[in-house]
């Protein structure tokens, strides 16, 4: 996030009726809420609430559709997550005890709120130690060519910092999918750092010791993972396959393009959450439930020893 998206966002934020209803819209997820609705919540005018809706949306902290007849409200994760990175990176000069849920001392109350109640017994990472490093995530899939590769690029980006993603396949194809590459080059990434590879390569006693691996397909239920180093915690956040597509070259990116929007929802969402101020138990509902957002496919929660993994 640039210093003048921090200051659009900070400026929108800093006014009651605002953070009230960014935090409204923060809770109701993925889905939002009508704007009726909202304004019914904070007992607001409706053109008062479109004011303050507006102003938020400018900032890039909201998404807007419409639904029939309907406005439907959206928190920006994605956008959410940037700020707190920016915050932690640029203020905090990525110190930890420093950054909003680095400690209790260094929580901000009404941040954790809008991700939900802290647990007494809050932990440091999901291992349970104090941090000293980025989370490390890993993403799987069969082939390692596109929905992995697009998961690891997203949250590089948008948890820079805060967070290292991996990428990684049961069966790697050796490449990566040309549509994913486009892709990702279109949005500005360095794409000569994305490789396709084993998941092999992360079981080894001298892997990064893993915080997290998400599976991001249904298919090959039956593949047993690896031990990781570690002993992340996992969860299934299958999309449908943009590799699969068919059609004019259009319609094949626009599935590229739909995978991405999906993808960077769900990494927004974790990439926000008060890990430090979850217990495991509260986390790992966290993480399942963000797999259960739009566009999820069938597939249950990854599990160390048999997650679900596809191209």
């Amino acid at each position: 996030m640039e210093k003048t998206d921090a200051v659009a966002a900070l400026a929108a934020l800093a006014q009651d009726n605002r953070l009230e209803a960014f935090r409204l819209l923060v809770q109701a997820g993925p889905e939002g809420l009508p704007a009726g609705q909202v304004a019914a919540a904070l007992a607001l005018a409706p053109n008062t609430l479109s004011f303050h809706l507006d102003r938020l949306r400018n900032a890039g902290l909201l998404n807007v559709r419409r639904k029939g007849r309907s406005l439907i409200y959206s928190a920006n994760f994605p956008a959410m997550a940037a700020l707190v990175g920016y915050l932690t990176d640029n203020c905090c000069g990525g110190r930890e005890s420093c950054g909003p849920f680095g400690g209790p001392q260094g929580r901000n109350p009404d941040l954790l709120d809008m991700a939900g109640p802290a647990d007494s017994s809050a932990m440091s990472d999901p291992r349970g130690n104090v941090m000293n490093h980025p989370y490390n995530v890993l993403f799987l899939c069969t082939g390692n060519s596109a929905r992995s590769i697009i998961a690891e690029a997203i949250l590089n980006k948008t948890g820079k910092g805060r967070f290292q993603a991996f990428s990684a396949g049961s069966q790697p194809k050796g490449a990566v999918n040309p549509h994913t590459l486009r892709l990702l080059h279109n949005l500005g990434y360095d794409i000569n750092v994305f490789r396709s590879k084993s998941w092999a390569e992360f079981a080894r006693p001298d892997a990064p010791p893993l915080d997290f691996v998400f599976t991001v397909c249904d298919s090959a239920a039956s593949e047993t993972c690896p031990v990781w180093p570690g002993q992340p915690m996992t969860a299934h956040w299958g999309i449908p396959d943009p590799a699969a597509a068919v059609g004019t070259d259009s319609e094949i990116a626009h599935a590229f393009n739909e995978a991405h929007r999906m993808l960077a929802q769900r990494i927004g969402i974790f990439a926000a959450l008060p890990i430090h101020a979850l217990d495991r138990l509260a986390l790992q509902k966290r993480i399942e439930e963000i797999g259960q957002s739009e566009g999820a496919t069938a597939g249950v929660a990854a599990k160390q020893g048999a997650a679900n993994v596809d191209v």
